[in-house]
């Protein structure tokens, strides 16, 4: 009998992609994004700040899926564009909510987004609801996003199920500790770490102009880890110690035992960016909770199909997850 919390494995990479950066690295460089044309929302928040949300149209009463995106993405990513295609072929409506400081206008706090805001993950789903209080709503999360949405799953268990029909994370480093150690080291550190640093650093050192004395912009120009940046700048805006106190705290994975609504955890084997040896096990995770950890994938790739190849299988097999529980 299949263990109840393990969904049938039914990807595999393409032969002609092997290895977990390729199946990472190639959607985003080599494979087109479809046109898309999104409408523009911003909420101001209660603290001063504003959220800019992207939206996609859709029936009146059609079903609702909200995107929270991974590090240093947004609405434009190419996650974001293909699943926002699939909802508009099914005739559901989608919104991508930009983090702070992430559609293109710098957020007007010295605070910005980190992997264990919660708190504004409820901002958001509150707001949903409030404003579609009869709609079907779902939510996905991607990467730095989906361990914020797991985390805040955990946090609320049943009273979740007054926002959210199902939920579906996508390549969450569930395990931060884990995560940052590999981003730090060998090809992660000089490919991925030094991709994401070089904005990151340029959207701090601007901060640090407009809030002075908050940063040190010496210490946060000559950061080349995730370890310093994460204490420099993302801990010292968001109240942690440093970066393993903000690493161990916002971590999803102790709390995926205590989701209560249907939600897919969807993690490749192979991702470079969280070691499998970090994944959840059955024993990790509620009923509620499904795990899908096929053997290859990379992180947020899961290209399929002949050269050139395509990247349908994750929005479409995550579409068919949501509907399921809609």
């Amino acid at each position: 009998m299949r263990n109840i919390n393990m969904d049938p494995i039914d990807y595999s990479a393409p032969s002609w992609l092997p290895g977990g950066n390729l199946q990472t690295l190639y959607p985003v460089l080599f494979l087109p994004s479809p046109r898309l044309t999104y409408s523009r929302e911003r909420w101001e928040l209660d603290d001063g700040d504003f959220l800019d949300t992207d939206w996609i149209d859709g029936p009146d009463r059609a079903p609702l899926v909200v995107m929270f995106h991974g590090l240093e993405g947004s609405s434009r990513s190419f996650y974001a564009m293909h699943f926002m295609r699939v909802l508009q072929k099914n005739g559901w409506r989608g919104v991508v909510v930009n983090f702070r400081g992430c559609s293109g206008e710098p957020n007007r706090l010295a605070r910005a987004y980190f992997a264990g805001d919660s708190k504004e993950i409820e901002t958001v789903l509150k707001r949903l609801r409030d404003k579609f209080p009869e709609r079907h709503i779902h939510a996905v999360g991607i990467s730095l996003g989906g361990n914020a949405l797991l985390k805040w799953l955990g946090e609320n268990g049943d009273a979740a199920k007054a926002y959210l029909n199902s939920a579906a994370a996508i390549s969450a480093p569930v395990d931060m500790n884990a995560a940052g150690a590999a981003l730090d080291k060998g090809f992660n550190r000089y490919v991925y770490t030094n991709h994401f640093l070089s904005t990151l650093k340029a959207k701090s050192l601007a901060k640090s102009k407009r809030f002075p004395g908050l940063l040190d912009s010496e210490a946060i120009r000559n950061s080349t880890t995730f370890r310093e940046f994460d204490t420099l700048v993302t801990a010292r805006l968001h109240g942690y110690r440093d970066a393993d106190d903000y690493w161990t705290r916002t971590s999803s994975k102790p709390l995926l035992r205590h989701i209560k609504i249907p939600t897919l955890v969807l993690n490749a084997k192979n991702d470079p960016f969280l070691p499998g040896h970090a994944l959840p096990t059955a024993s990790d995770v509620s009923d509620s909770v499904s795990l899908l950890q096929p053997e290859t994938g990379g992180h947020v790739g899961f290209p399929c199909a002949a050269f050139p190849g395509k990247v349908n299988w994750l929005p479409e097999r995550v579409f068919t997850f949501l509907k399921r529980h809609n």
